[in-house]
């Protein structure tokens, strides 16, 4: 807590590592409120001394980070639940974020801790080996280690700490041969080769997952699988590769995606079979536009293009509860289902990802809800309590 010295106590006599402890209790949703409080609070709420107490204590929480192209723009929301202040009937709402510094087409995206990776995608029609992230703690963008070539609509996943791209790239030249797939070990910075056969080198592929320590990947003509554990390639089964549409996500071991037919399948790589996620009819559209998939939480959120209203058109996100019955088949328990967003015609949805123990959003939302004693207040009682509590816990262990 050295670098708060020079600054007065979080809370009037409180010890600040106490108080950095209460704070660090509080839902992501209240932080817009506690940053009115003052400028001490506003500066602790946007530091990393606060998320690295939020991950000892275990109270990071997962949200929901979407990306909308509008033209020729690309546009970055967070999801936010239960808001104060706002409109109890509508109580989630998207809140933009800064916008990358660079428009690439047909970037692959992964998530390592807090941080979005944003890989590769073509600048003026040249495949690229950039790497921007995304630090969702601080909402701000940096260059990141940059690939050894430059890909365009390649694959990309995550698996024992590391990110894996493979394709999106024309295999040319002895470079672009050998570096087909590679892998990223955050650790040391670095871009390294991961040796692949010739057969499985297709160009582009348009989807990709991770289930355990595989990573699968489709092509325009099948698809590969890298078992990381293993260090093996091989091909997609042909069930998968048939029934595997738009973007896909893996929850419990299943992995979910939206078929052409407006049904929501779960692929059991075990049994090498499709099953129709049953309990859901009712509570969906018919057919989900543009409809892609995120696990949020252990639990499957699906976010799609909803009615249009002249000009504009409606992003609509669910969640659902998902399960493996008794006699092996896939139910599901829609939780809630509501228009998060409107957008202008046109638009698309590229990708929605999910970000545990992602930051704060304190400028952009502050700037929207008015101050408001009595919630301040409300939680300054409650920031006392956790106190006392705290306090009655250290004198107990003592004892």
């Amino acid at each position: 807590m050295a670098d708060l010295s020079s600054q007065s106590q979080l809370i009037p006599n409180l010890p600040d590592d106490i108080a950095l402890q209460c704070l660090a209790r509080v839902p992501r949703s209240h932080h817009p409120v506690l940053s009115l409080v003052s400028k001490s609070w506003r500066c602790i709420l946007s530091s990393t001394a606060l998320y690295t107490t939020r991950s000892i204590l275990r109270t990071t929480e997962t949200f929901l980070y979407l990306n909308i192209r509008v033209n020729s723009t690309f546009h970055w929301y967070t999801l936010f639940h239960n808001l104060i202040f706002t409109n109890p009937e509508k109580p989630r709402k998207l809140f933009p974020l800064s916008s990358i510094p660079t428009k690439p087409i047909g970037p692959a995206f992964a998530v390592l801790g807090s941080r979005i990776y944003v890989i590769g995608g073509s600048i003026g029609e040249i495949p690229s080996n950039n790497v921007w992230v995304f630090d969702c703690r601080f909402n701000c963008w940096e260059m990141g280690p940059r690939m050894r070539i430059g890909r365009e609509f390649s694959a990309a996943g995550v698996v024992n700490g590391k990110i894996y791209v493979m394709g999106g790239c024309v295999v040319d030249n002895w470079a672009r041969s050998m570096n087909w797939a590679e892998v990223f070990d955050p650790m040391t910075g670095l871009w390294t080769a991961l040796p692949s056969p010739i057969e499985v080198r297709d160009k582009w592929m348009h989807a990709s997952a991770v289930v355990g320590e595989k990573m699968y990947a489709m092509a325009d003509r099948g698809g590969v699988v890298y078992d990381v554990g293993g260090g093996e390639w091989g091909s997609v089964s042909k069930r998968l590769d048939l029934g595997w549409r738009g973007r896909a996500a893996v929850v419990g071991g299943v992995l979910y995606c939206y078929d052409y037919l407006g049904k929501i399948r779960g692929y059991d790589v075990k049994e090498d079979v499709w099953k129709e996620l049953k309990g859901v009819d009712k509570g969906l559209p018919k057919f989900l536009c543009g409809a892609t998939m995120v696990n949020l939480d252990d639990r499957l959120c699906v976010v799609w293009e909803g009615k249009g209203r002249g000009k504009e058109v409606d992003i609509m996100c669910a969640e659902i509860k998902v399960w493996k019955d008794e006699d092996g088949g896939l139910s599901g328990n829609i939780l809630w289902s509501d228009m998060i967003l409107v957008v202008p015609n046109g638009a698309s949805i590229v990708q929605c990802l999910a970000i545990e123990g992602a930051g704060h959003a304190c400028n952009e939302l502050s700037s929207q809800m008015p101050s408001c004693l009595g919630c301040i207040t409300m939680l300054w009682l409650s920031l006392r309590v956790q106190y006392m509590t705290a306090q009655i816990q250290i004198l107990a262990g003592n004892f």
